[in-house]
């Protein structure tokens, strides 16, 4: 989920009892493999949505259903009441980005391009993760969308290792959406994971001189997660505070992985191929 930069620093709720580190953690072996229980959490919650979502249904109903399972695996919904956010998902349709709220009144239709985000608290960590699902047959250019989305995320993931740098994961990425003739979305970015939803470091998108070129070091973990609009790279936010939508009305697709750094390489926590 990607909320507000100038909140990484804050904690989540529900808030661990610990005082907040400062800076980019390293987690520990144990720490480590308690984010692949949270994170396992928000892949089989994601896997299951995409496979029972269909025209008809509300974004309040898949809500309901993803803060009853995760509640079921013994964690607790990462953004429900974070920064007073009402749902357990964000759930965006179409032209919206990010953070829309999941509403009884919000219909899913046949055609629509659906992006559901969520995350996992378990043991005093947490997992993160968006998906992008086309809702029955949709448009040649939202398919087109949807799937360089995805394609760019794991440019991304791909350059993960320690010893790499941070914007070396974003050249790849916005090129990716460039060449396809789409946009990559600048308010928003990435996010270190763990202890708190969000954390150091800015996992940015696309090129930048606006933070240190952080060295990558294994133990880390990333929520990486390009936004890709159809046209305009530009959005404003609608008067409840959170729904973020493209300034011409275009589409807009997002995926996001929690990701570990790994010496050689990167092991993708979310994976929703192993559930």
């Amino acid at each position: 989920m990607n909320i507000f930069s100038n909140l990484l620093s804050q904690p989540t709720q529900p808030a661990p009892a610990k005082k907040q580190r400062r800076g980019i953690e390293i987690k520990s072996p144990r720490e480590i493999e308690i984010m692949r229980q949270s994170a396992k959490i928000v892949a089989t919650v994601l896997k299951e949505i995409s496979e029972l979502v269909k025209p008809g249904m509300t974004t309040a109903d898949l809500d309901a259903y993803a803060e009853k399972r995760i509640r079921e695996m013994d964690a607790t919904p990462s953004f429900k009441g974070y920064h007073g956010f009402p749902g357990s998902i964000c759930s965006s349709i179409n032209n919206e980005v990010v953070h829309g709220i999941p509403s009884s009144k919000k219909v899913i239709r046949q055609g629509d391009v659906l992006k559901v985000d969520t995350g996992a608290y378990y043991q005093g960590f947490h997992g993160d993760s968006c998906i992008t699902i086309a809702v029955g047959e949709v448009t040649p250019l939202a398919a087109k969308l949807i799937r360089v989305a995805e394609e760019a995320l794991f440019k991304g993931i791909e350059q993960v290792k320690a010893g790499v740098y941070l914007l070396d994961l974003a050249g790849p990425i916005e090129d990716h959406v460039k060449v396809n003739g789409f946009s990559i979305v600048e308010e928003f970015t990435g996010h270190g994971v763990g202890r708190n939803l969000h954390e150091e470091p800015s996992v940015f998108n696309f090129r930048t001189r606006e933070l240190p070129n952080v060295k990558l070091r294994a133990g880390m973990t990333l929520a990486i997660e390009p936004i890709v609009n159809a046209g305009s790279r530009h959005t404003r936010t609608l008067s409840d505070r959170w729904t973020a939508v493209t300034v011409d009305n275009a589409l807009s697709a997002q995926f996001e992985h929690t990701v570990l750094v790994t010496e050689t390489g990167y092991e993708i926590l979310t994976d929703r191929s192993k559930v």
